[in-house]
């Protein structure tokens, strides 16, 4: 009989990119969403809001793993009725698992909960391990509630791992779409003063990081998921422009990059700001990186 998969909010760009990595392994693959229940090939659908539990809660009892990949973007204006989107959305579905398992006759092996990398705040030029410091503003806000809500959770029968999630580059989603759409327009020059790291992953490697986190038993705690090369925001557009066969491209000063995201209905600091991270535990683990220089990732996205 095959082993199951949960993965909850895992109908994005990340959740669909690991579900046929994770069927390519033979695992089942059910995936909790706000749509209607169906079949989707191999992969199972069920219904649910995020926030209260319901019929898909059976689903979990006896499965492998679940992976969390619940919350609402963060690619909006940070007005009031946005941030409580956020923050709820990422606490209660993180609160309404926990209460799920605690419900099975045989828990999940493993809870696998895909966090952020923005819990370091705006860092400049230090290196950021997982004992790094966290910094100060509403995405640190987020995410420190976002742990302590997964710490809360009581599953003593079940491997709990965060995995705090990088700049994921792949084919088909994500932000590297709208950069290189921007790029092969002649507008793909670096943002600000450029010097705001870009601590990126390939996806491919993301996957194999999830897979270790459901399948290592040595797995548990918080691991940084990013490559071990992060970059200047100037270095990524200007390797982006290679890779597209683009010239240079002026810079987009800090007033612009705010009057472009007011007008795009977002937020200037995703782009203005960053954090230089380092993938350490993972590294102690054993874990080898299929993508670790940006020029490869680029050229193979």
């Amino acid at each position: 009989m095959k082993q199951k998969i949960i993965l909850a909010g895992g109908s994005g760009f990340l959740g669909r990119s690991l579900s046929l990595v994770l069927l390519s392994r033979g695992y089942d693959v059910v995936v909790l969403g706000r749509g209607k229940p169906r079949r989707d090939g191999s992969v199972e659908h069920l219904q649910w809001d995020g926030k209260t539990p319901g019929a898909w809660a059976a689903a979990l009892d006896g499965a492998k793993a679940i992976v969390n990949f619940t919350g609402r973007i963060v690619n909006c204006r940070y007005t009031a009725e946005n941030r409580r989107e956020i923050m709820e959305s990422r606490v209660d579905s993180v609160r309404v698992l926990g209460e799920a398992i605690a419900q099975c006759s045989t828990p999940p092996e493993a809870f696998v909960q895909a966090g952020s990398l923005a819990i370091y705040g705006n860092a400049g030029e230090r290196w950021c391990d997982e004992e790094a410091p966290h910094g100060t503003g509403f995405p640190v806000e987020v995410c420190e509630r976002w742990e302590e809500a997964f710490g809360q959770v009581n599953a003593p029968a079940t491997r709990k791992s965060v995995m705090r999630i990088g700049f994921a580059l792949g084919r088909g989603g994500g932000v590297i779409d709208f950069l290189a759409r921007l790029t092969r327009w002649f507008l793909g020059g670096q943002v600000g003063n450029g010097r705001q790291f870009i601590s990126w992953i390939h996806v491919a490697d993301l996957n194999r990081m999830f897979v270790q986190c459901i399948e290592d038993a040595q797995i548990s705690g918080a691991y940084n998921a990013t490559s071990p090369d992060p970059v200047t925001n100037a270095e990524f557009m200007r390797e982006l422009r290679r890779v597209l066969r683009r010239p240079w491209s002026p810079p987009v000063p800090a007033p612009i990059a705010h009057l472009g995201a007011w007008l795009m209905r977002t937020e200037a600091s995703l782009a203005l700001t960053g954090r230089r991270c380092t993938p350490r535990r993972f590294i102690q683990h054993g874990f080898t990186f299929e993508f670790p220089n940006l020029r490869d990732a680029l050229a193979d996205i």
